[in-house]
């Protein structure tokens, strides 16, 4: 007999990822079921922000603002070790937007998320306070606010992590490959490998991104689907090009916005663009065209405006957003769908859109639209609760502990440990008396005792897992010190 879920949950994204962790702290019994492996597709590609998204009040997406900002202080409580408060400059150009026009729209933004932890935006002088370091000279007049930055996908692997801690099966590289309507739900096969396992589910959540419409129709054979348009967003990493821990945002002359955030110390990360696709094989592949894109738009701003030589790692990701037959893709809503559909008495919720940050409201919605299908659950709680690692009250107390604990690592590594894994560092460290208790070094701040973390608690299963997902250590290292990664994890 195949094991019973109340809810399975197909696709381990960020989605799916929140979907399973507050389905599973109601009492239901999950299974969530990734192809290949977490936040391996759009939700690793992200521009890493938890923010409300300043310009979608261009667009009058005011309740999703509101939202948003309202998680953005709810997330930041939740897990401070991966999501942090981040400043942005935005350099005012008369030509591109009016004062006016910026001074409101702060304004607006900073009272529709109510009173919170981070600082108000107000304006500045480029040339009198270390906000202009590194923008050109004719650059005087600026504005300053706060959002967050988020490692995109760590935020993912951690909802896994607490889903699992709180009774659900997460399943990686795990295709469902068909799903048979009965009188009690689906029946459910599911392969991994060259393997086949039968599962029964109450109800099904596809949570599968950009393939939603297909997993729909030629999986769950649901006739009609949502109409989804692909948008993707690609991204490109160059050595640091301006100095402080600040973000820019700059207004480009098509009316869009760029970022430049700092990204691993010693980068910058630039992005993003809005280019409609038809073919998701294509989702990530970083065009030519979109990479001359960011470098023109960064030109007029910084003093030394990086060239196509100097971009060290780029990445793309297609967002699904729920086509409103607006051809402008910037002012596509970043908003949610929720589209509930039957074939007898099995039923299937398609989710098409969202974002990073409202994906915690999102799970909550779902499950509120599946509540007459399921079994009686318990009430809200992941706003209260913390991700694992996040029990922190201060990251440089913890910081001090660690070095008091680990006297003999090198107090820059555990810091770098803390950035990944916050009060889970003594777990991982647990019994390292000296360096050589790391084992081997790969090089950068990689270590075989994280690496063997990793795999045993955080599902990772190949060198792209480790180095670009749970960590983002590949930036750090060689060539051929990520080959050596590679053939460990081949071994």
């Amino acid at each position: 007999m195949s094991e019973h879920y109340n809810l399975l949950v197909i696709g381990g994204g960020v989605n799916g990822a929140a979907i399973a962790r507050d389905a599973s702290g109601r009492g239901l019994k999950v299974l969530l079921a990734e192809r290949r492996d977490l936040a391996s597709g759009t939700s690793q590609t992200s521009s890493k922000l938890i923010h409300g998204g300043l310009r979608y009040l261009e667009h009058l997406e005011f309740r999703l603002v509101r939202e948003s900002l309202l998680e953005r202080e709810v997330l930041l409580k939740s897990a401070p070790h991966i999501i942090r408060p981040l400043n942005f400059v935005l350099p005012w150009i008369a030509a591109r937007r009016s004062a006016l026009r910026v001074h409101v729209g702060l304004f607006i933004y900073d009272r529709l998320g109510g009173r919170g932890s981070l600082p108000a935006s107000h304006q500045v002088n480029l040339r009198r306070t270390p906000w202009g370091r590194g923008l050109k000279n004719h650059l005087r007049l600026g504005f300053t606010y706060a959002d967050c930055w988020v490692d995109d996908s760590r935020f993912v692997v951690l909802m896994a992590m607490d889903a699992q801690n709180r009774g659900a099966t997460v399943m990686t590289r795990t295709d469902v490959t068909a799903m048979t309507p009965t009188d009690k739900g689906w029946q459910v096969t599911l392969t991994q490998a060259n393997s086949e396992k039968q599962v029964s589910a109450q109800v099904v959540v596809n949570a599968t991104g950009v393939r939603a419409d297909r997993v729909g129709r030629e999986i769950a054979g649901v006739a009609e689907t949502p109409q989804v348009r692909l948008v993707k967003g690609s991204h490109i990493v160059v050595p640091r090009i301006h100095a402080g821990d600040h973000a820019l945002i700059l207004q480009n002359e098509d009316g869009r916005v760029v970022f430049v955030l700092p990204f691993e110390r010693k980068f910058s990360l630039i992005g993003t663009t809005d280019t409609p696709i038809t073919d998701p094989e294509r989702e990530h592949v970083v065009d030519e065209a979109e990479v001359d894109y960011l470098l023109r738009a960064v030109a007029p701003y910084v003093k030394q405006a990086p060239g196509p030589e100097d971009v060290v790692w780029s990445f793309a990701g297609t967002r699904p957003l729920k086509d409103d037959g607006d051809n402008n893709p910037s002012s596509a809503s970043r908003d949610y769908s929720l589209e509930l559909s039957s074939r007898g008495d099995a039923r299937v919720l398609t989710v098409i859109g969202g974002k990073i940050t409202t994906s915690r409201k999102l799970a909550e919605a779902v499950l509120s639209r599946l509540a007459p299908h399921l079994p009686r659950m318990s009430g809200t709680w992941t706003a209260r609760a913390k991700l694992p690692g996040g029990d922190l009250t201060d990251i440089e107390i913890y910081h001090d502990r660690l070095r008091v604990d680990f006297p003999n690592l090198n107090p820059i590594y555990l810091r770098h440990l803390i950035d990944r894994h916050g009060s889970l560092c003594h777990d991982i460290l647990e019994g390292c008396e000296t360096g050589a208790d790391l084992g081997r070094h790969f090089g950068g701040d990689l270590y075989q005792r994280e690496i063997d973390w990793l795999k045993d608690r955080e599902w990772a299963v190949s060198g792209d897992d480790i180095l670009w997902r749970r960590t983002k250590c590949g930036l750090q290292l060689s060539p051929e010190q990520r080959e050596a990664v590679m053939e460990s994890m081949a071994q």
